[in-house]
């Protein structure tokens, strides 16, 4: 009996299976165009499964090897019980071999029903708290069906009521585990999952490489869409990867505005681009709402907009720009969904085509457009810092190695120390260097992050005509978000450099020993790892090298290096100051007292200024240039000794 009925459950499965697979592959194409290698990508897909999305699993050794276990014990058994069940093939090593598989996805199920038992807020809950039940369900089911077939148990074991009980069991199991892979459940993810990283939208981002930059909009196009407005408006790839969130919740719990109470959860979000897709609204989100939000007030469907200026829709304008764009959320998400760029092109459609951007990011907008700067500063100022340094300006000199890319600290008064600091090492170390002076503009960061990629374009392009009327070898910035565009953007206009952080220019000259340095008296030092330098860049060894040459031993932050916590000065989000329960800062204040530190290290202008707001009394703040800059030993020029005279001799004796 159970020879008839499992074949028929495992084939009308998997035709469902397939059935599924085909509707949501054609809801994810409602979306717009997407360039992706289709036949490579699916060749590549085991490898970024295994080795690329593998390093972020790893993290968490605990559900890393649950979800080796758990599914690589499913694919196997799933795969030989369509080969010895749906096709009859009765061989006792594949008896065995199924029996092996089944045991390996018990023993990853059973892990998975642990930390169910007690699970972490961050976790969705409903549908999900069953999934460990179906993992077990089929794996025990298929383990006692396939014991007669490796000749453990005769062939008529149990007879009838064993043989429903299993078709039971088996039911159960195989609906959750093929049927609800394609239409929807807690099993999504694995279907979707695949597809996302074969047909990833930064495809460069596997094999070991890195990319941050945001995507430019063809502004040349009038047909193309000024970002987003409805869920169809994102690329399909875009849509593909919003389905294959697995709801671990790892994003929520790195994201600096959720944890600071403001109206954002990355979690929700992307599952609220998913209920868009599909249409429907919230209630039924099993996870976290938005801080401040309750469930159920929600909904949109695939045509409609995402965000409505006169009332309710599928999300508040409030959750898109209480973003800090630290990418906490996208560096942690196993799945290696682009929540970012997500929320971008979503901000890119409020201030282009609604002029909708909140508090004082119109102001800051026009203050770039009028002034070329976001504080609205008359230009002429832009040197008037170093009015007593006499600056090799670059016009002057048409050429040289070093470009010092200032940026808007030059308006800046705390921010002016740190430029005069980095001014001072590149004297000491004889560096040929020039800055653009009156010529440099904003390099157009914050409006990008605003969503104006109109302005944004318009300053690059300019700085990139600047540009090339020179001839240099690298730009140094002292600030990571110039650095960021200049190394990472301005590319894609034609703008192409080698751009370096001032920390990773520093640590160059302490290793060539073009600096004399003395020893930092500063006693119990922490660093701050900027996110646009970190998270964005890869670049967390220099800063601590740089500290380290000058005698100071980093008192490592629990939530450091990749992990690092956002001082909550990025994406604008001090323009647009969405109010939260607490600020973000005073968070990463709280992180940093934890050490003990009298001081704390920065690489960063927004970095500096957002901690500096913290409250007092809180350590000190000093930037690397500065207190590179102090232990720096200057060589002390002696007068050179002319010849005595005769007379002169004659007059000492």
């Amino acid at each position: 009996m159970l020879n008839t009925i499992l074949p028929i459950l495992l084939f009308a499965a998997l035709a469902l299976a397939v059935l599924g697979a085909l509707k949501r592959f054609f809801m994810w194409r409602r979306g717009r165009p997407a360039k992706v290698d289709w036949i490579g990508g699916l060749l590549k897909m085991p490898r970024r499964y295994l080795v690329d999305l593998h390093h972020v699993v790893e993290r968490d050794k605990y559900m890393s090897k649950t979800h080796v276990a758990t599914a690589g014990g499913f694919v196997l058994a799933a795969v030989l019980a369509i080969v010895v069940h749906g096709f009859g093939l009765h061989n006792r090593i594949l008896g065995f071999a199924l029996l092996g598989a089944t045991v390996l996805m018990f023993v990853g199920a059973l892990f998975v029903a642990k930390r169910r038992l007690d699970p972490p807020s961050r976790l969705s809950k409903g549908p999900w708290m069953r999934l460990p039940k179906s993992l077990l369900m089929f794996a025990a089911s298929f383990f006692i069906a396939t014991l007669p077939v490796a000749g453990i148990l005769p062939a008529d074991f149990g007879g009838w009521v064993l043989a429903a009980i299993l078709a039971v069991g088996v039911a159960w199991g195989v609906s959750e585990l093929f049927f609800g892979t394609t239409w929807g459940g807690p099993m999504k993810h694995a279907f979707a999952g695949a597809l996302h990283l074969a047909w990833h939208r930064r495809a460069e981002r596997f094999g070991g490489g890195r990319s941050t930059g945001l995507k430019a909009l063809d502004l040349d196009n009038p047909k193309a869409p000024l970002g987003v407005e409805k869920p169809t408006d994102f690329t399909w790839n875009q849509l593909l990867g919003f389905d294959a969130c697995v709801q671990c919740g790892k994003c929520e719990a790195m994201c600096p505005a959720f944890a600071a109470g403001q109206p954002l959860n990355p979690k929700k979000l992307i599952q609220d681009m998913v209920i868009g897709l599909a249409g429907g609204n919230d209630a039924k989100f099993a996870g976290s709402p938005y801080p401040g939000k309750p469930l159920g007030e929600h909904s949109g469907g695939p045509h409609q907009p995402i965000v409505s200026l006169q009332g309710k829709a599928l999300v508040d304008a409030e959750t898109l720009w209480s973003c800090t764009t630290c990418r906490a959320c996208v560096e942690e998400c196993p799945m290696m969904i682009e929540h970012v760029d997500a929320i971008v092109d979503m901000r890119r459609h409020l201030t282009l085509e609604k002029g909708a951007t909140p508090n004082k990011g119109a102001e800051v907008l026009d203050n770039l457009i009028a002034t070329d700067n976001p504080g609205g500063f008359n230009p002429g100022g832009r040197l008037n810092w170093a009015a007593d340094l006499n600056l090799p300006l670059l016009a002057d000199k048409q050429e040289t190695d070093v470009l010092f890319w200032v940026g808007d600290g030059a308006f800046d008064m705390r921010n002016q120390r740190t430029l005069r600091a980095f001014v001072k090492i590149l004297k000491a170390a004889d560096v040929d260097f020039a800055v653009l002076g009156l010529e440099e503009r904003d390099s157009g960061d914050v409006a990008r992050r605003l969503g104006d990629e109109a302005t944004f374009q318009n300053l690059a392009k300019r700085n990139i005509a600047t540009l090339a009327k020179y001839r240099f070898k690298r730009i140094v910035s002292c600030d990571p978000h110039s650095f960021h565009v200049l190394k990472n953007e301005y590319g894609a206009l034609g703008g192409n450099y080698q751009v370096l952080h001032h920390s990773t220019f520093i640590e160059e000259l302490v290793r060539k020993g073009s600096l004399n340095l003395g020893q930092s008296k500063a006693a119990s030092v922490t660093y701050h790892d900027p996110c646009y330098l970190g998270r964005y860049n890869g670049e967390y060894e220099a800063p601590r090298a740089v500290l380290k040459a000058i005698g100071i031993e980093v008192k490592e932050m629990e939530r450091s290096g990749f992990r690092s916590r956002c001082c909550g000065g990025g994406g604008g989000a001090p323009i647009t100051d969405i109010p939260g329960k607490q600020r973000i800062p005073d968070m990463r204040m709280v992180d940093i007292k934890e050490t003990g530190a009298e001081l704390v290290a920065v690489g960063c202008p927004q970095c500096t200024a957002m901690l500096e707001g913290v409250v007092a009394p809180r350590p000190a703040i000093k930037d690397i240039a500065e207190l590179v800059a102090e232990v720096l030993i200057e060589a002390t020029e002696v007068p050179a000794k002319r010849p005595t005279t005769k007379r002169e001799a004659a007059e000492v004796q």
